[in-house]
């Protein structure tokens, strides 16, 4: 008999990345495609919804071909948020998925934001939660006002790991989660929905992560298994980093810093984005726009790699050589919500080479995490001693080192990168019973590797670039708006 194996999938920005572990935790074997975003306009990011199953496929075929499948006992999906597909009633796309980072609902968003009062968000939601460019409301409103044409022709406006999950199955399920900025306490805010016609009927029905939407169809490796309705990957990387319990804080380091604290304590913070109570847990959220994203582009520029980046910060100390960067190359979310702004160098002499300059990229990426977690703080009640990390890009140490000194607290960083898709094995486990509870599947299957400790003779250094970014970005306001 076959032993009893899960397969975690994340649907990335970036990648789709995907383990199949045993019932204990043991990675068998793992699989990662990359695909591109692409930018056809200022302000326009988008992807292949295709892209995404083409890599789903390519996973489990590759599963398939080094271990016997006949006892996977689920599947579990992660994904990116706030980017958006819209299809038809034959689930297929009528255009490319919408991107987090795009930012052509803008107008869309603050004429919404303009009809909501403060106190409505307040009683709907608990918080301020911001109705931006990347909202599922201003997106519909948007397609609604610009492709009359498409948004007619439109039965579901789905996340990718629910449009994956129709794919897969051929049943349309989303969870309360995920649907950031629309679901309060009783689940979708209908007041809100009822700004845009024809929004609500569009939007999939509710479930908890673990619920299995329903089975893979013949044809495909691991026909018959359970599909679960999975969870956004900020969920799924916070149990990915071993985030469960009252008290624990993550940053998820990929494509963009997503730093978030559990907490039952509410206190409205504008900026962050407090989710409906999920079995107990009440996260506090606060992601940027972008982290891993701005070191890639400056390797691209510097024509180097990522670990090659990371060899040239090592080289680096701390001083006024190293310029100061705004890391804000698509608009900014969490703490400010604002699409204009963009990104500089600043203090920039002569001294800075490739070295500085990668040291500084990664200083502004950390200084826009201390600005999201002082805001996440402020919200959750409490102060930080410690957070765990996980995501690609805490794979480089000197940039692990950074983060710790900026933020002033530990980091207990993950032993294995893809925190999401150990997340979405997680919901699998979860769901088809292989494993009892959240807490236990989480203890069990989470491993660390260091602890990033933050050198108390450097807390002056960074209070002082820290200061100096939020200047920076005050006096270009005007200049970006």
């Amino acid at each position: 008999m076959a032993s009893e194996c899960l397969i975690g999938i994340d649907i990335g920005t970036t990648a789709t990345k995907a383990i199949l572990v045993d019932r204990r935790g043991n990675r068998l074997a793992s699989f990662a495609r990359a695909y591109p975003v692409r930018r056809p306009a200022p302000g326009l990011a988008e992807q292949d919804p295709a892209d995404w199953m083409d890599a789903i496929d390519a996973a489990l075929e590759a599963f398939a071909a080094a271990h016997d499948l006949s006892g996977l006992q689920g599947i579990g999906l992660c994904s990116q948020v706030n980017t958006h597909v819209f299809v038809d009633a034959a689930g297929r796309a009528l255009l490319p998925a919408i991107v987090w980072q795009d930012t052509r609902a803008a107008a869309d968003a603050a004429a919404l934001e303009a009809r909501i009062a403060p106190a409505d968000k307040l009683a709907w939601f608990g918080a301020p939660i911001p109705v931006d460019a990347s909202h599922a409301l201003s997106r519909m409103a948007h397609v609604a006002r610009v492709r009359p044409e498409v948004w007619a022709a439109t039965r579901h406006v789905l996340l990718p790991k629910d449009y994956c999950a129709l794919q897969l199955t051929g049943e349309v399920a989303g969870d309360p989660v995920s649907a950031v900025g629309l679901v309060g306490r009783d689940g979708y805010v209908a007041p809100l929905l009822d700004l845009v016609p024809g929004a609500a009927e569009r939007l999939p029905p509710l479930f908890a992560f673990h619920h299995v939407v329903g089975r893979v169809r013949s044809g495909r490796p691991g026909a018959g298994a359970p599909v679960m309705v999975g969870a956004m990957d900020a969920w799924g990387g916070m149990f990915g980093v071993g985030v469960v319990r009252e008290g624990d804080a993550m940053c998820q380091s990929g494509t963009s810093e997503i730093p978030g604290i559990i907490s039952s304590r509410i206190n409205p913070t504008p900026g962050v984005i407090v989710f409906p109570p999920y079995g107990g847990i009440v996260m506090h959220a606060a992601p940027t726009q972008t982290g891993g994203a701005a070191l890639a582009w400056l390797g691209q520029v510097l024509g180097r790699s990522p670990a090659e980046m990371s060899d040239l910060a090592a080289g680096v100390a701390p001083s006024s050589a190293v310029p100061l960067f705004l890391p804000h190359l698509a608009g900014e979310r969490a703490p400010i919500w604002d699409s204009a702004t963009r990104g500089v160098f600043a203090r920039l002499d002569t001294r800075a080479g490739a070295p500085e300059m990668v040291r500084a990229v990664m200083e502004g990426v950390a200084l826009s995490v201390r600005w999201a977690f002082e805001a996440l703080e402020a919200s959750a009640g409490l102060r930080l001693a410690r957070a765990n990390i996980g995501g690609g890009g805490s794979r480089s140490d000197p940039w692990c080192q950074i983060r710790a000194d900026a933020l002033g607290f530990a980091l207990r960083r993950t032993a294995v990168a893809d925190s999401a898709a150990v997340g979405a094995a997680i919901l699998a486990g979860l769901g088809s019973g292989v494993m009892a509870s959240l807490p236990e599947a989480v203890d069990g299957l989470v491993r660390f590797d260091r602890t990033f400790e933050p050198d108390p003779a450097l807390s002056g250094y960074y209070a002082e670039r820290f200061g100096k970014y939020r200047e920076l970005y005050e006096a270009l306001r005007a200049f970006n708006g």
